[in-house]
């Protein structure tokens, strides 16, 4: 059978080629959880500093669970997407209430956890579990439409639908978690996006894609990500050598990270017309003086360009504070607080 001379192979190769990784040498779940609720949207070079970090602070769901929301978003910060930090922290909150801290074992009960979706969902039940759901991320879905030959956009459910029952006659239901590994992990290390090594490939005479000349365009998709742009002029209020930061409560990127009292909008024409009068009113009737303005920041997000400028001010020493939102922080306290990167950078730099 097909599926089983391509199960021979991906495993032989994983066996020889995968990586030692910390989360590979364990069935536990909440391990595994951990692991791929930072591995979602993140390179493994850039999450396994995370993993361990936060297995380091809280080894188990019943210590995730007890700690406060803002100890795990500070824990997460700079790794982005913190709506993850968010649902990874309501979730080890419900298994350790609701479920005696017990991690579900079905697929279904565990795709029913807040954050988790189908490929995690597969991901935990195969790994910690054995249980035969096979994975289908961004890497097997290139690997599998390259060897099948799947000329179809992969962002269209149609084509999406095929590819899964490609997969699902490629897996080995006998080594649901090896296969599922090793075929992620292939994807990952050797059928990459751009420039993959065919000619020594292990299914370079079985291919599609090689047979047909067309592995630089396939998977191919239909949509491109539109970027939005930001623009933000921050406020930098100090005071005694403190600073003032603000709960960003509203629902976007950053909710329940502090930052400072700002402004926004979406182009920068009209940012550049009402910026003064937008600082006026965050200053209100503050004695202030102004101490510099920075030059506009820029960060890179999947969906969004981040454009940051920075405003300073010096509060006199005896001027109340009257702003409930407003918090004065300490420079040796500003860790405690987590805040978005381009935050982050600007107060390494003060």
């Amino acid at each position: 059978m097909i599926s089983d001379l391509f199960s021979t192979k991906l495993l032989k190769w994983y066996k020889t080629n995968k990586r030692d990784l910390p989360w590979r040498k364990t069935n536990d779940a909440y391990t595994i959880w951990i692991s791929e609720i930072i591995l979602q949207q993140t390179r493994v070079d850039q999450g396994l500093s995370y993993f361990n970090k936060f297995l380091n602070q809280y080894p188990n769901i019943k210590l995730l669970a007890a700690a406060s929301e803002q100890e795990v978003l500070n824990l997460w910060q700079g790794l982005g997407y913190y709506s993850r930090a968010r649902n990874l922290h309501f979730t080890a909150k419900y298994i350790s209430n609701q479920l005696n801290g017990k991690f579900p074992e079905e697929y279904t009960d565990i795709l029913g956890l807040k954050g988790v979706g189908p490929y995690t969902a597969a991901a935990i039940a195969s790994f910690a579990f054995n249980k035969a759901y096979p994975v289908i991320d961004g890497n097997v879905i290139r690997v599998v439409s390259r060897y099948c030959g799947i000329h179809e956009a992969v962002d269209q459910s149609d084509t999406m639908g095929k590819l899964k029952s490609r997969v699902n006659l490629l897996f080995d239901k006998n080594n649901p978690a090896a296969f599922n590994q090793a075929i992620m992990e292939f994807g990952a290390l050797h059928c990459i996006p751009a420039n993959p090594d065919c000619y020594n490939c292990i299914f370079k005479l079985d291919c599609q894609a090689n047979a047909q000349n067309l592995v630089s365009k396939i998977p191919f998709k239909s949509k491109k990500i539109v970027k939005k742009h930001r623009y933000i002029n921050y406020v930098v209020l100090v005071k005694n050598g403190q600073l003032i930061l603000k709960k960003r409560n509203d629902s976007d990127i950053w909710k329940n990270l502090y930052d400072f009292p700002s402004s926004e909008q979406k182009d920068i024409k009209s940012m550049n017309r009402s910026v003064e009068k937008e600082i006026q009113i965050i200053l209100k009737d503050l004695k202030t003086e102004f101490i510099e303005k920075s030059s506009w920041k820029k960060q890179i997000l999947t969906h969004r360009i981040i454009h940051a400028r920075f405003w300073k001010y010096q509060i006199e020493k005896n001027q109340k504070i009257n702003n409930s939102e407003w918090q004065l922080v300490s420079k040796n306290m500003l860790k405690k607080y987590p805040v978005p990167k381009l935050i982050e950078q600007y107060i390494n730099d003060l």
